[in-house]
């Protein structure tokens, strides 16, 4: 074991905020489970107008990935198209004019908006609720793989939005958003975070790359984003997920320096929090800055790609 200062507090941090077992010995997806068929239920009554927000950014070669740990923006190709119709050289053989279009996507599945798995993040060699680190394999996760998310991810969403509660249209690149911040917003929200919530939290860092034209350092370099200590804020409170406009959620630089992204090792692999990034906030918060209301149902399928440690998602935020 390390002696290292940063490793003592984040290793304390790491069996405080434990969930292991308290699901029961087989569960695989933390948090979701305070996602219960009520909260659902209270959900959708939250649907007044109608109205819907897509929170996700183009899946396209305009993303934010630079190459860094091989992520590189999502990629569609043609299989066959409509050149191919219009030729009559359409490869299953349809008489000119008459053919169809197919495409592939090629995408790392944290390039765009996504949700992480319970197996991306580990700790001393386990991964959520005890499971062995080596249960993830080249053939992908045995255990804790992002498809146990599968229909799972409908609740009371409510957005936080810092900026706005700062009274600016983004934090500072490097500023650490602390539980305080968090009640701030939620004052400016006139929302209490409930057992189920999946709290959105708006840095807004992709309306700072935006009014730059230019996506910059935002894959893997400084942002603003949560303080390692808002663990506890959200341990209390039961919240089934949290995501945020931002490349990776917690603060950066990092707040501790023994291991890269401290936060998510805390809350992935000990807590089992549902985590969500690259989510586009811009336009719901308007909205919510509009009509004063903070709160939505919030549905967001997870693909069931088996034994998957990501997934992207198509977020959307309903009032």
């Amino acid at each position: 074991m390390s002696l290292d200062p940063d490793f003592k507090i984040l290793a304390e941090m790491a069996e405080r905020y434990r969930n292991w077992g308290k699901w029961g010995p087989d569960d695989q997806v933390g948090t979701v489970n305070y996602i219960t068929p009520d909260k659902v239920r209270q959900s959708a009554r939250l649907v007044q107008k109608g109205e819907i927000f897509s929170l996700a950014i183009p899946m396209d070669g305009n993303g934010p990935q630079s190459g860094t740990m091989r992520r590189h923006n999502p990629m569609c190709f043609m299989l066959r198209d409509g050149r191919d119709t219009v030729a009559g050289v359409d490869p299953t053989g349809m008489p000119q004019g008459y053919g169809a279009a197919d495409d592939v996507l090629m995408t790392p599945t944290h390039a765009a908006t996504h949700w992480d798995g319970l197996g991306h993040i580990h700790w001393d060699g386990k991964m959520w609720n005890g499971y062995d680190s080596s249960l993830v394999s080249s053939f992908g996760a045995e255990k804790n793989g992002v498809e146990n998310y599968n229909g799972r991810i409908a609740s009371r969403g409510v957005l936080l939005d810092v900026a706005r509660a700062k009274g600016v249209p983004w934090l500072e690149i490097g500023y650490p958003i602390t539980s305080e911040d968090l009640e701030e917003a939620a004052h400016l929200a006139k929302v209490e975070v409930q057992t189920g919530d999946i709290v959105l939290i708006r840095t807004g860092h992709i309306t700072y790359c935006r009014d730059q034209k230019s996506w910059g350092s935002y894959a893997m370099g400084d942002a603003a984003g949560l303080s390692l200590w808002t663990c506890e804020w959200i341990q209390e409170r039961q919240v089934a997920g949290v995501a945020t406009d931002t490349w990776g959620v917690e603060v950066r630089p990092n707040e501790l320096k023994w291991v890269r992204q401290p936060w998510h090792h805390v809350v992935l692999p000990n807590m089992g929090l549902l985590v969500g990034e690259i989510f586009e906030l811009a336009a719901l918060a308007e909205a919510c800055a509009a009509d004063g209301v903070y709160e939505f149902q919030l549905v967001s399928a997870s693909l069931p790609i088996t034994g998957g440690v990501g997934s992207p998602t198509g977020p959307i935020a309903i009032k």
